[in-house]
């Protein structure tokens, strides 16, 4: 397959791609996840020996729509979602920020409540911008360097190998960002192992619904990318064609 590329502003990397019918509508809800992670993030509890962060509930599906951009899309397409996300989440930890730190009016009762809740957000915030920059990208750059070896087949080993990768970097980062100085060291393990396992458990076992998500996009978008000569740079302004 040949792939042409042309030179772009770096506001191009954030333009709306017309060729594409569902993509903008995907970026949205990855972005739209991404941010309720981040909020919910600081609270875990615990399964036996386990230690579960509450944004185990939704951060993996990030990962699956990862998957998703590079396996239909490729490699520019999940760069842009990263993008996306990244810069998202950073408007959320600085108006967080901003609004714990405005002096309350007299008559507001709940200040102590609401630092409670937003107050942590700056730093796990910042804790999830380096780890969903480093996972994701690693994430998207395994999946596609194994659609090209797999030449396009057996699609399960690409999102589990991606996986695996991915949120090894991932998991690792944020736990030690967010909890280092608030949590024992024994603690932070139990975060990694736990976050690590059930995350690349929870994807394996969405493996049927990506194939479903991946073959209807393939066929309703009339495209499956091969990043066969793509510049894999995450602050590359090209566009791959």
């Amino acid at each position: 397959m040949e792939t042409t590329s042309e030179k772009q502003s770096l506001s191009s990397l954030f333009e709306s791609d017309k060729r594409y019918k569902y993509l903008d509508s995907f970026i949205t809800l990855f972005v739209t996840v991404l941010l309720i992670s981040n909020i919910v993030a600081p609270k875990f509890w615990a399964i036996g020996w386990l230690r579960i962060s509450a944004a185990q509930i939704l951060f993996p599906i990030t990962y699956i729509f990862g998957d998703i951009f590079t396996e239909v899309y490729g490699y520019s397409a999940s760069r842009r979602a990263i993008w996306f996300g990244f810069f998202a989440s950073a408007i959320l930890a600085l108006l967080t920020y901003i609004c714990v730190v405005i002096p309350p009016a007299p008559e507001y009762m709940n200040q102590a409540a609401f630092e409670t809740i937003f107050k942590p957000v700056g730093r796990v915030v910042a804790g999830s911008l380096v780890a969903f920059w480093c996972g994701e990208f690693a994430n998207s750059f395994t999946l596609a360097k194994l659609k090209v070896v797999t030449k396009g087949r057996y699609l399960w080993t690409r999102t589990i190998g991606s996986t695996v990768v991915g949120q090894a970097v991932d998991t690792t980062i944020v736990i030690l960002f967010i909890f280092w100085g608030t949590a024992t060291v024994g603690t932070m393990f139990r975060l990694i192992v736990s976050g690590y396992v059930i995350k690349v458990v929870y994807e394996t076992l969405m493996t049927p619904v990506t194939y479903a998500v991946v073959n209807f996009l393939k066929r309703t978008e009339g495209v499956d990318y091969f990043d066969y000569s793509t510049n894999f740079s995450p602050f590359a302004t090209k566009v791959e064609e």
